[in-house]
């Protein structure tokens, strides 16, 4: 009869593990050992290019030679990764006399210890064992690491976080390119304030008892809209709720993020900030157009297009971006952008410059039409284009559709 392993945690902060061995395996093995703090030393004729980087960098100590018998004296714990059974043989040997744990990679049942798959999350490690079947034991504790970090599974304790304001980025609208940090958030929310263009499929998700105001059906106007949002979070949060402002996008790009945060400050309100997936460099990746590419652009610039060009309100040069040569991002331009496009053909930029706009970007819906600057207004109208979409203006597109320009 086989027993199983008796799992334990070994503090190895400052002492000394040997790894025997410099290839694939050890490679894998070593980042592990030195999160634990481990004075980790790696006896072998030759390392990867990896492991040859932890010696230059001081974390591992490189003994450049074959392995000698003398070196598992004052070992706590042994790594025997070599392709040479002889030599792994003679270290499991040798650690037995000296009663020192060993693990060896060329036969699990031949050592004394076992490496589990282990994964770490919020101050929790996680390890599983599966009966030397690593790929399963893999999978299980991915299963298990995904839970905890999408705040699916957790111990009831875990859910009791202090009151405050959690700003979310949703990313681009795929439920599946936003954070497991976003995630996690979500799931210990007492109140989500979500945006329209936020993942609404995640809104499913949230527990029965959590509070869901939609914020697009607050009092119309912009002004008005965000100081009723302000308001609303700030009263949840002092009320003592864990509050969750979802946005699609990313908070702090057009999305008027840090008048929340300037709003929480000033009401004394906890603030944590969770990036999400920018709109303009992500849905154009997802739609297969690079915003920058080597020897055609330096820099690409987002800018949004809710002004048209002249109005008083508009913070933007556009004479000066239609001198510029890199790519254009456009935001929530859709209505405005065939006055855009005037404006930057008489700043500099060709009728032929190419153009792209990514429609319902990562949704299901998403459609990508084609045009240069001279004729997008008709292309715009034709394919009958409504927001959202993001607009890509340069020669980016050309290198994305080469076939169409």
């Amino acid at each position: 009869m086989e027993h199983p392993p008796y799992l334990s945690g070994l503090r190895l902060t400052g002492r000394r593990v040997l790894v025997v061995g410099g290839g694939g395996v050890a490679q894998r093995r070593v980042p592990h050992l030195i999160a634990a703090g481990a004075d980790v030393h790696v006896v072998s004729p030759a390392v990867t290019p990896a492991i040859e980087g932890l010696v230059g960098s001081g974390e591992v100590t490189w003994h450049a030679r074959p392995f000698e018998d003398g070196d598992v004296a004052g070992a706590w714990y042994v790594v025997a990764v070599t392709d040479d059974t002889a030599v792994n043989e003679r270290v499991s040997e040798l650690c037995e006399e000296q009663r020192v744990f060993c693990v060896r990679s060329d036969d699990a049942s031949r050592g004394t210890a076992w490496t589990p798959a282990v994964g770490r999350h919020s101050g929790v490690s996680v390890a599983v064992l599966g009966n030397r079947e690593p790929r399963r034991s893999a999978a299980l504790r991915d299963e298990i690491l995904e839970g905890l970090r999408e705040g699916t599974l957790a111990a009831r304790h875990d859910h009791g976080g202090s009151p405050g304001v959690t700003l979310v980025g949703g990313g681009p609208g795929d439920p599946e390119l936003m954070s497991v940090a976003g995630r996690r958030a979500l799931m210990e929310a007492d109140v989500v304030v979500a945006d329209r263009l936020a993942p609404r499929e995640l809104l499913g998700d949230l527990p029965g008892d959590v509070e869901l105001v939609d914020v697009a059906k607050l009092p119309r106007g912009r002004s008005a809209q965000q100081e009723e949002i302000n308001r609303v979070i700030v009263e949840r949060a002092l009320a003592g709720k864990r509050v969750v402002r979802f946005k699609g996008g990313d908070n702090f790009v057009f999305g008027r993020g840090y008048e929340e945060v300037i709003a929480c400050r000033e009401a004394g309100v906890p603030i944590t900030v969770i990036p999400g997936l920018t709109s303009p460099v992500a849905v154009p990746a997802v739609a297969g157009i690079p915003v920058t590419h080597r020897g055609i652009t330096h820099e690409f610039t987002v800018v949004s297009g809710h002004l048209p060009p002249g109005h008083p309100e508009s913070l933007v040069d556009f004479d000066a971006l239609g001198r510029m040569q890199g790519t254009v991002v456009l935001m929530m331009g859709v209505e405005n952008a065939p006055l855009i496009a005037k404006a930057l053909i008489a700043g500099g930029r060709d009728t032929t410059t190419p153009v792209a706009v990514v429609c319902d970007g990562t949704m299901p819906t998403q459609r990508t039409v084609l045009a240069s600057l001279g004729n997008l207004a008709e292309r715009l109208e034709a394919e009958q284009v409504r927001p959202p979409a993001i607009i890509v203006i340069g020669e980016v597109v050309r290198v994305a559709h080469p076939d169409a320009f």
